[in-house]
This record gives structure tokens, sequence and C-alpha cells, in this order.
């Protein structure tokens, strides 16, 4: 496997024997909420430990077999609750600034819930910040993280779908055993094994995620589509069916694999992970065979 890093924003992960011109699989992957490294500007009153519990913990590496099987896995290293790459540019919180943003924000229920593109609080409602933020700060954060996550993410996107003529992607995340208070418009909802999203038929045919859901249901998971998660941003960015790009956002239930509480994988861990591998594997065939190739 080889990586490459830019400080700050992500890092991709593809085979040592990748070569740069030529794609392997129709299939791409992102994990936007996998990051661990905290800026020294990340000045939150809230300690690391609670902090973590914004993160995708394990997510890049449940999902490392991609790159055995020709699929390049991007993941980001800056932290969601630092700026969140799951969130529109105008998912501004005015709540959060010092000053008004110059620029229409949206009201979107993300930003309602203190769960816009930078975060106001944690999933339990405990407040990031004991001040505001200038423009400056967050400014930069998009600049050194969102922006070249993004980019990077369409130029992969871009790479696979020239050279198949159609592209298939999956926005990789996890999610609570149960809904938090400020997490979602459904808190206290027991989650599903599986929640595939999107965006009610429009970030991907059909097609893409029956197969998905029938591969898990096999396997005895529980799944649910576009409820109570449909995708947000990056599918919303990155799919158009209509054009050969297909998105599918997939959240993985914690308790399946690690222990909610220390964030530390139990026995299941292996389990979710040999699974995945071999998600992979039928994806690779299935992705190729609908390019017919």
């Amino acid at each position: 496997m080889r990586s490459h890093t830019q400080p700050l924003s992500y890092s991709l992960h593809v085979p040592a024997d990748y070569p740069k011109s030529r794609v392997a699989v129709p299939l791409v992957l992102d994990s936007p909420h996998s990051g661990t490294v905290y800026p020294p500007d990340f000045q939150s009153v809230v300690p690391q430990g609670p902090l973590r519990t914004a993160e995708d913990t394990w997510v890049a590496d449940l999902w490392g077999g991609a790159v055995e099987r020709g699929i390049p896995l991007l993941e980001a290293r800056f932290p969601r609750s630092y700026i969140d790459a799951n969130r529109a540019l105008d998912e501004i919180d005015p709540l959060l600034l010092d000053t008004p943003w110059p620029e229409p924000v949206s009201g979107s229920s993300k930003v309602r819930l203190g769960k816009g593109l930078i975060w106001r609080m944690l999933d339990d409602g405990t407040p990031l910040y004991d001040r505001t933020l200038t423009h400056g700060e967050v400014l930069h954060r998009i600049n050194a993280c969102w922006k070249p996550y993004h980019a990077i993410l369409e130029s992969l996107v871009a790479d696979a779908q020239a050279q198949f003529g159609k592209v298939w992607h999956i926005n990789c995340h996890s999610m609570p055993s149960v809904a938090a208070a400020y997490a979602t418009d459904k808190p206290g909802l027991v989650h599903p094994d599986v929640v595939l999203g999107d965006r009610d038929g429009t970030t991907a045919g059909p097609q893409f995620a029956e197969m998905v859901a029938e591969w898990f249901t096999g396997r005895g998971y529980s799944v649910a589509i576009n409820d109570p998660y449909k995708g947000v941003e990056i599918v919303r960015r990155v799919g158009s069916p209509e054009t050969g790009r297909h998105s599918l956002q997939l959240e993985l239930n914690r308790a399946l694999y690690m222990d909610e509480t220390t964030l530390r994988p139990h026995a299941g861990y292996e389990r979710v992970r040999t699974d995945l591998n071999e998600l992979m594997h039928a994806l690779a065939d299935w992705t190729r065979a609908q390019c017919g190739s």
C-alpha cells in the first residue's frame, strides 16, 4: 500500500503498484470523518477525549482492505469537529461567528442542530467554544482542509469515470447505536446495523443500494435505506447517476465493532473487517460488470 499525504487535509491510500494513469476498478471510497490530527489553532474548551466521540473511529481501517482490491481510499486527517468535510460551504452557523458572514448562509437542519460546516456543539449538546470565531479562522479551515479534500476526491472520481465511463463511490461513515440528543432530527432512535443513503435515489441508480443492501442482509445484518440518514454534502456533490456517477453513503453501527465508551475495538471488529473485505471483492466484480469489463 502506498499513501500520499498532504499535511492536515488528507491521506490517500492506493496500491503500491497502482499506476497513476490507470484505474483498476471503477470504485472510490472516502472516509471524511476519520481524522485524528488536531491542529494547534483548534482551541476548543472540550478535552480531546470527548472530542473524539465526533470521529468515525476505526472506519478507515475497517475499509482498509479496499487498497488490496485496487480501490483507492481517501481518508481525512483533520477532525470532523474542526471542520466537517460532509457539509456545504454555505452551512455556516451564525451563532458561532463574531460578525455576520458576508455571503448567503444555509439554514439547514444540520446548522440548526449546531452541526454546520464548523461545529458549535457535540452530539450531546456540549459547546465546543467559550468564544465566537473570526472569519479568518473559518476561512483557514476551509482552505487548509475542506477544499483540498474535495479536490482530491473529485480527481479520484473523475479518473475512474474517464477510464470506465461510469464510477461508483461509497462515502464511509459510522453511527452510534442510539442517536444522541443533537445528532439528528430523531434523537433516541435505535439504529440498525447499516444505513445506506442515496438522497432518495438522486445520487445513485437504485441497483447500487439494492446490491449493497442485499449483500449485508444476506450475512445477517439489519439494513435501512435513506432512514434516518439520506446522505449529505459529499454524495450530493459526487452523485450524478444520469451522467454515470453513482454515490452512496454507508453508515455502520459502531456497536458492531467497538466499545462506544472507550472507543476500543471488541470481538466483533474482525468479523466486520472481514465482511467489508468480501463486500469490496463483490463490488469490484459488480462495478466492472456494469461497465461491461
